[in-house]
């Protein structure tokens, strides 16, 4: 799918260590999704798509388009930093997204379990 982008504010944020912009989408109202309109921007920019974070997409009534707001990155790590975890795991694939999250509860609970066990048996030797 072939995106019509406007630019219509690109700004480098010296403080925060990245370079935000702001753009149109052409008639991309419910027929694009956050991932492929930062592939978009990165193709049109010639950069990694990975550094590019979409932070806000919006349409208005009445119009087709899209205003997005993306935050460009040097590198990943920056990005750790400064933004929300939703944010991050909002860029990855359903799939991956639900598995590094199935893999987190299952070391939640493994590590609740063996805490739970180890604070069972120190009651244990405690009493007469």
């Amino acid at each position: 799918m072939s995106l019509e982008v406007i630019k219509l504010e690109d700004r480098n944020n010296s403080l925060l260590n990245r370079r935000e912009i702001k753009a149109i989408l052409k008639n991309a109202a419910g027929k694009v999704k956050r991932v492929e309109a930062a592939a978009t921007i990165a193709k049109q920019l010639d950069i990694d798509s990975k550094t590019i974070i979409p932070i806000k997409m919006s349409c208005e009534n009445g119009t087709t388009d899209v205003r997005a707001t993306f935050y460009i990155y040097n590198t990943n790590e920056e990005a750790n930093k400064q933004l929300p975890r939703y944010r991050l795991l909002r860029n990855m694939p359903k799939a991956d997204r639900k598995k590094l999250i199935d893999e987190e509860k299952a070391a939640r609970l493994k590590a609740k379990q063996t805490s739970a066990s180890e604070s069972k048996s120190g009651t244990k030797r405690g009493r007469k």
